[in-house]
């Protein structure tokens, strides 16, 4: 075959490959991504309709300025009620930031040892937990235990266990992921483990630990443990994509708070207000400082922007595990913080 003819036919290779990728790109995010950013957050927020969401909640809070709140869309699309900023969340995995410092805490009181193993803390876990004899509470916390994801296990969100023991039964006498401290995945497994054990030290309910050492002390009165602790009016609703109705009833095992709550404790978190003696010196060398969360009907972004000195929570509440929901809502919250950026440029 001749060098032109082979160029040509590499090159009509390369343009059909083309044409089928681009049929394959997830537009709506190309679109979200790539139009004019507009001038104020409340535009960019008026924009999640139009991704897909019903409804969504941000807060922002500028240091030396007062907390301003924005919304758009619905808290509940069967009767059309508006999305409210003073409306309890499902936090989901948010509340692992919260676990993390109340194991700091008991660690510099010396009721925990990050170095101590899960086989001592709970020997009848031994033959139950691939290498709970090498499995430290420092590698729980840092996501390095190799313990198997419950939520990973077969029909884990169609079928939710009804308790947390039913929960971590699911991964008893399932292979370690990998060796202890060789390699990071996240695992929900980890921090029920660590919940259990603050439990065990305490003698008392995790939230309650939490309440008295983290919410109270920072004036906290709307974040609570489950949505069996709350009025579920003040509950914002939940939708997956293909279903109906309203999912804010299904119990996931997630605590509950507003996006003002969250805010306040994201930066106590990242000023180090909340933290006494060693504890943010131990709490900054096993976990991280900002957060998000999802689980079915409920995604959330947590997070400080030290160069401006900013914090900002997003809360929507439409979700789709297999479409691009995650990766849009990614772009909305990317989008408002440049917007505040931009506020900060000459």
């Amino acid at each position: 075959m001749r060098k032109k003819q082979r160029i040509w036919i590499l090159r009509a290779v390369l343009f059909i490959g083309t044409i089928i990728s681009l049929y394959f790109v997830p537009w709506i995010m190309v679109r979200a991504w790539i139009s004019p950013l507009p001038k104020t957050i409340q535009e960019q927020v008026n924009k999640a309709t139009g991704y897909g969401f019903d409804g969504i909640i941000v807060y922002v809070d500028e240091k030396g300025a007062k907390p301003s709140f924005y919304t758009a869309g619905y808290n509940n699309r069967e009767n059309k009620s508006p999305a409210d900023p003073d409306l309890l969340f499902k936090i989901a995995s948010i509340d692992k930031l919260y676990t993390a410092v109340a194991a700091a805490k008991l660690v510099d009181s010396g009721k925990l040892s990050l170095d101590k193993t899960l086989s001592t803390y709970f020997p009848e876990l031994a033959e139950k937990i691939e290498n709970a004899d090498k499995i430290t509470l420092r590698m729980l916390i840092k996501h390095r235990s190799g313990i198997p994801n419950f939520t990973d296990t077969p029909n884990f969100w169609t079928n939710p266990p009804e308790n947390n023991q039913e929960a971590l039964e699911r991964i008893f006498n399932l292979p370690a992921n990998f060796e202890p401290g060789e390699e990071y995945e996240y695992s929900n497994t980890n921090y029920m483990l660590i919940s259990n054990l603050i439990e065990k030290v305490t003698g008392a309910r995790k939230f309650e630990y939490i309440k008295a050492k983290i919410l109270n002390p920072l004036g906290l009165k709307n974040t609570f443990a489950s949505i069996h602790d709350v009025d579920l009016k003040r509950l914002m609703s939940g939708y997956y994509v293909g279903v109906e109705e309203d999912i804010k009833t299904t119990d996931y095992g997630s605590m509950l708070a507003t996006a003002e709550d969250v805010g306040i404790f994201l930066r106590a978190l990242n000023d180090g207000s909340l933290f006494e003696g060693e504890e943010q010196e131990i709490y900054s060398s096993i976990y991280e400082y900002n957060h998000t969360g999802l689980i079915p009907g409920y995604q959330s972004i947590a997070k400080y922007h030290k160069d401006i000195d900013t914090v900002v929570i997003q809360f929507t509440n439409t979700t789709n595990f297999e479409g691009y929901n995650w990766g849009l809502s990614e772009i909305m919250y990317n989008r408002i913080v440049k917007i505040l950026r931009n506020k900060y440029i000459l």
